[in-house]
């Protein structure tokens, strides 16, 4: 080893820091030289846009197969990856990993929706801002959107073990209580909370703002006509119940609106083999609901 002894004549450049202290100033051994001043803060991945961390997501998918891995078995483990590990993060990282999530298995959860049910984990309709649920990394009161990730959560697993051993068989009951019961209560509970709102007799955070769906206007115009016939002239006021103290029990027979935790306030007989729309469940709900307020 050659050590030229020229390079150790000189000290090393004074460190720069994010603001000037005199402190460090006074013990640097070029007092002349003062530190710059940064009035920018720290670059994280949470300060990043977040077209810019959903890019370095899309990345992180390999394009290109192992002898022993093809790329779409790859793939499927970089989804495990961000279920499990990933999205855990930060709730920027959550939030960008949850949209690739969700768009990859969207289709693969509307094709196992049970018939005559439907699906609406996204609303077009949005929320006013003061009806966001903060402390929520959902930023949602959309009831069904926890049954899409849990069913996300479920398929990356199987899909996984799947690529892994061919001995692994996707049992039939994996998703069936996630189809059968979970899913259609959730969209029963959105369906009620749309309706409820449109008829005054539930109320959501920031409704009074903007309402939902069409407007507090609907509403009044909605109560008026549902209980105008019954009550004759007489109006009594209506008091909205909040839809987070609300839930849907659901069973073949009937299905019922619970208050709170354990008081059913409306009850609504279902028809055999299944054959009504969740829609005509919702509006009965809603009408009985009015009926008792």
């Amino acid at each position: 080893m050659i050590i030229d002894d020229k390079f150790l004549m000189y000290p090393p450049p004074p460190p720069y820091f994010s603001s000037p202290s005199p402190s460090r100033s006074s013990h640097s051994p070029h007092p002349s030289i003062t530190s710059l001043p940064s009035s920018h803060p720290r670059a994280s991945l949470a300060s990043l846009p977040p077209h810019i961390l959903l890019q370095i997501l899309h990345r992180t998918f390999p394009r290109s197969a192992l002898p022993d891995q093809g790329a779409r078995e790859r793939q499927r483990k970089t989804l495990y990856w961000m279920s499990t590990c990933l999205r855990l993060v930060n709730r920027a990282v959550y939030t960008a990993c949850m949209h690739v999530l969700r768009s990859t298995y969207l289709g693969a959860y509307h094709a196992l929706i049970r018939a005559p049910y439907t699906s609406d984990p996204f609303p077009i309709a949005a929320l006013p801002p003061a009806a966001m649920v903060v402390d929520s990394p959902l930023q949602t009161v959309q009831r069904e959107t926890p049954v899409l990730d849990r069913f996300i959560a479920l398929k990356v697993r199987e899909d996984v073990f799947a690529d892994d051993s061919s001995l692994h068989l996707e049992r039939e009951d994996s998703f069936r209580d996630l189809f059968d019961v979970s899913q259609p209560r959730a969209r029963l509970e959105d369906l009620v909370r749309v309706y409820g709102v449109r008829a005054g007799v539930v109320s959501v955070p920031g409704g009074a703002a903007r309402g939902e769906a069409r407007g507090e206007a609907r509403g009044e115009e909605g109560r008026k006509k549902m209980y105008a016939g019954s009550h004759g002239s007489s109006q009594k006021p209506i008091h909205p119940i909040p839809f987070a103290q609300l839930s849907i029990s659901f069973n073949p027979r009937k299905v019922g609106l619970v208050l709170g935790r354990k008081r059913t306030i409306v009850e609504v007989p279902r028809m055999k083999g299944r054959r009504e729309t969740l829609e005509v469940i919702a509006r009965g709900i809603v009408r009985e609901l009015g009926e008792v307020r």
